[in-house]
């Protein structure tokens, strides 16, 4: 390849993605919010339970596991194999399971560590196209955060990281992902999640949210006065707020976009259209928009949990407090 030839290449693949994304938004104005319905796949609803408590804990995770195991009997007898598949790992014994769902896409918050005590709770919130047939991709990027924590975590600080599928995601190639509808739908949702973990952990613990992609706009939409210490924006389009004010919040806002990140080429605009709100304004790793803007290095949309990644390494950081050792773009 003759020189100067891959720099024009990827110019030209910029253009493609920023044309084909323009057109999604506008797609999102011109259709209804629709999608095809796929087979419901037969699971039991979700155990009736009290808000978990340190004390009750063990009980929690040990009647979503057997909800899990009910699930995966009914998939398999229902045909489905890989969504089987799923729910048997979730219903393994040494799985801690806050909550779970195995109808639909399937919803799921699983803790890693031990959250009664921990000093430091992360919360990891998905973005797009995240459900129980691909839960395993999101709980490795939990996993990697949490060995992190392990590592890096001051001598005596306990820390605990919580994967938290609570809401149903938009499919990339979706309507939905350009609007904030089902954002707004989870934020009561995430809300609900901190306050449980505040009725689990002990008075002092800090929660840090760590949101990836459409996952932002669900931490943006939440954020108004939410007892967190850290609010992180990684990947993201945007947050349908204008600016760090705009989210009403007293947590630290962060954001980061890796060199390599496609989203730099979703087009940053908002408009309220019809009763739904369309684009998600600002980039958050702009001036404008307010945020501590840290180095999340030279990955992709995907690549924020790589174990050994600069990302992840301030993301740990983030999440214990150690503001001052986190690196700025």
């Amino acid at each position: 390849m003759r020189p100067g030839t891959a720099v024009r290449w990827r110019r030209r693949v910029g253009r493609w993605r920023r044309a084909a994304l323009a057109t999604l938004v506008v797609g999102a104005v011109a259709y209804p919010l629709s999608g095809a319905a796929r087979p419901e796949i037969p699971a039991p609803p979700p155990v009736a339970l009290a808000a978990p408590t340190a004390d009750t804990l063990t009980d929690v995770y040990a009647a979503n596991r057997a909800n899990a195991a009910e699930a995966a009997r009914m998939a398999e007898a229902y045909g489905d194999r890989h969504r089987a598949a799923a729910d048997r790992g979730l219903a393994g014994p040494s799985r801690q399971l806050l909550t779970f769902d195995g109808r639909g896409e399937g919803l799921v918050t699983e803790v890693l560590g031990d959250l009664a005590h921990a000093d430091r709770v992360a919360v990891l919130v998905p973005g797009s196209d995240t459900g129980l047939d691909t839960y395993g991709r999101f709980r490795a990027a939990a996993l990697a955060l949490h060995r992190q924590l392990v590592a890096e975590a001051p001598g005596g600080v306990r820390t605990a990281v919580v994967a938290w599928l609570g809401y149903e995601t938009p499919g990339t190639v979706s309507t939905a992902v350009a609007t904030t509808g089902r954002a707004d739908e989870a934020a009561p949702r995430l809300r609900g999640l901190v306050d449980a973990l505040r009725g689990v952990t002990g008075p002092g613990a800090e929660v840090a949210l760590l949101c990836h992609s459409y996952g932002s706009v669900v931490c943006a939409r939440a954020a108004d006065d939410l007892d967190v210490a850290d609010i992180a924006l990684v990947g993201s389009p945007g947050t349908g707020a204008d600016s760090v004010a705009g989210l009403r919040t007293g947590a630290r806002v962060w954001a980061a976009r890796g060199a390599d990140d496609w989203v730099e080429n979703v087009p940053h605009l908002s408009a309220d259209l019809f009763g739904t709100t369309v684009g998600f304004g600002t980039d958050p790793v702009s001036p404008a928009f307010g945020a501590r803007v840290f180095d999340a290095g030279d990955g992709g949309h995907s690549d924020y949990f790589d174990p050994g990644s600069l990302s992840l390494t301030n993301l740990a950081r983030i999440a214990l407090g150690e503001t001052t050792e986190v690196t700025h773009d």
